[in-house]
């Protein structure tokens, strides 16, 4: 008997991530499972350890498109992404997914309509998990600041729903065998329109081993974890902005800042930045796993790349420009500021959505002036700090999403 298959769509890093996570769990409860992924977005660099280790396979086209996924917020970026190849990359990857739903094997879409859409036309079985919308996005209360907004507001309201009357269609589609998102109460909102969804909880949680202790070099300071994203140029130009931020050299409060990163931008990429921003390279401390430190005042600031998972649970307070991480941030009680740009990804709406999404343990600020004020009175109040981290956690809920996840894709997806 042949090994079972699954072909898994992805469209954006966070929601690469997000099925990566998923993909460990299959893989541990079905070490023969046999897993190819599509990113939809990107290269998918987020799977290349994975593939390397053969846990599975990327196939498809890999274009990086001038807007980085995010078309659908303006104009221009969705021209620019035609113009340089998106109807083509599409047609290419849509002739893999149909290929693959001809033969009869499952279909697991990671992300919002484009991965569902294609998962319907492949013509096979399929299953959603519907990774950026939540109904608390339009059910809470906007930021103080940060004006209202009535017509969206209403539309969703009036639907019961974020998902949208197409989408409920393609879910509810008798060859779509499960239906997953990332909270109770926008599962809820689903099935009152016949969509069986489920809410079993959210693998981004998963992967965080609980702090064992504040190391050494981080006794007697201060902790803000920095993150200004991973696309490229705009991860620089937040980088920037959040350096600008930080409090002023000639603080007494020893403060380090931590700066994870990615595979981008890289420790000679963020040399440039911070030298401009008065920082000098510095001795870095045994055993804080970075890669370059720099100096200002009583400020160090640490880069180390593949660190998020090790650095999020030790600081007390985000700065946050990024998407998913903001939320695994959070979600672990780290309350975040953010600071809104000029994108493409992370502009003022989506600062103002992801902090409803969140409960305002994210807050966007409107600058750098208030993004310090806000920043210094934060760390000067540790019950506001472990309010806005509670309501985090409760807004992305525990670990261990990706295992009932994985078995909820054993159970409907994979045949027996």
């Amino acid at each position: 008997m042949s090994s079972p298959r699954l072909l898994v769509l992805s469209n954006g890093h966070g929601e690469d991530l997000i099925a990566l996570r998923l993909i460990e769990a299959l893989r541990r409860q079905a070490p023969g499972l046999q897993v190819q992924v599509l990113p939809l977005v990107g290269v998918g660099q987020a799977y290349a350890g994975a593939e390397a280790a053969g846990e599975l396979q990327r196939v498809g086209p890999r274009q990086p498109l001038p807007s980085g996924g995010f078309s659908n917020q303006s104009l221009a970026g969705l021209l620019k992404d035609l113009a340089a190849g998106l109807p083509l990359l599409s047609w290419r990857q849509w002739r893999i997914v149909r290929c693959w739903g001809r033969q009869g094997l499952p279909i697991l879409a990671v992300g919002d309509l484009l991965p569902l859409l294609l998962a319907w036309a492949g013509g096979g079985p399929y299953g959603f998990l519907g990774t950026p919308k939540s109904d608390h996005t339009w059910a809470s209360p906007p930021p103080a600041g940060w004006g209202r907004s009535p017509l969206a507001d209403g539309y969703h309201r009036a639907k019961g729903s974020e998902w949208d009357p197409w989408e409920w269609a393609l879910m509810g589609h008798r060859r779509c065998r499960l239906v997953a998102v990332r909270d109770r109460l926008t599962a809820r909102g689903l099935r009152r329109h016949g969509v069986p969804a489920l809410a079993p909880g959210n693998p981004m949680m998963d992967g965080f081993a609980p702090a064992p202790g504040l190391p050494a070099w981080l006794q007697g300071r201060r902790r803000l974890l920095l993150l200004p994203g991973s696309r490229l140029p705009e991860a620089l130009g937040n980088f920037h902005a959040l350096l600008a931020a930080l409090p002023p050299a000639t603080s007494t409060r020893p403060v380090s800042v931590l700066v994870p990163t990615g595979s981008r931008p890289g420790a000679a990429e963020l040399a440039a930045p911070l030298a401009a921003a008065g920082f000098d390279p510095g001795t870095m401390p045994e055993g804080c796993g970075a890669t370059a430190l720099w100096q200002r005042g009583t400020l160090e600031l640490l880069v180390g790349p593949g660190r998020f998972a090790a650095w999020a649970p030790l600081a007390e307070l985000g700065l946050a420009t990024a998407g998913t991480a903001t939320e695994q941030l959070v979600g672990l009680g780290v309350p975040a500021l953010s600071l809104p740009g000029p994108g493409p990804q992370f502009k003022a709406g989506f600062a103002r959505r992801q902090s409803r999404l969140l409960g305002g343990a994210v807050q966007p600020c409107h600058g750098t002036g208030e993004l310090q004020r806000r920043l210094i009175a934060l760390l000067d109040d540790d019950g506001e700090r472990a309010r806005l981290g509670r309501i985090g956690q409760r807004r992305m809920g525990p670990a261990g999403g990706s295992e009932r996840l994985a078995a909820l894709v054993r159970e409907r997806l994979l045949p027996g």
